[in-house]
């Protein structure tokens, strides 16, 4: 892992640790939590950028890997615990875009939180097995379309 890729982890985890830590302590107000989240989200936004910028064109699986090790990172991370109570509304780093149905159709949601953690797990495994550029592109098709379902049902569009 190259070290900005290091320092990327390493200030993801930080963020999502100090979010738990918070919350194991007090309660943290929620513009922090909304902010951690909103960061969290960023993150794996730049990172899926990375990932398709590495599948087009010329395949670099070096790049792809280092992302998709990322994401997994901050999907199986407890993503559910920044959607606390309070933070329904309010402004983290801007407005929350996060729709009241993540607060309240939390099965639902926890589902597709599961479903970022599977598919996000699946993609590290492909791209680590050596699988062809192909088969990445299929595995990261599955992980988009989990995080556009998520999208579609309970963020507001900007």
């Amino acid at each position: 892992m190259k070290p900005s890729s290091t320092l990327l982890v390493l200030c993801a985890a930080a963020t999502l640790a100090a979010a738990g830590a918070a919350s194991a302590q007090q309660a943290p107000k929620p513009e922090a939590l909304i902010k951690w989240r909103q960061s969290a989200f960023q993150v794996v936004a730049w990172n899926s950028g990375r990932i398709k910028a590495g599948l087009d064109g010329a395949y670099n699986k070096d790049q792809v890997l280092r992302s998709a090790n990322v994401i997994a990172a901050i999907a199986n991370s407890g993503l559910s615990s920044l959607f606390a109570a309070g933070t329904e509304t309010g402004k983290g780093w801007h407005d929350t875009t996060a729709k009241p149905e993540a607060f309240t159709n939390t099965a639902h949601f926890a589902d597709l939180g599961g479903e970022l953690a599977k598919e996000s797990t699946e993609l590290v495994r492909v791209v680590s097995s050596g699988a062809d550029a192909a088969a990445v592109k299929e595995q990261f098709g599955k992980l988009q379309n989990t995080c556009n379902s998520c999208h579609d049902d309970f963020r507001n569009a900007n």
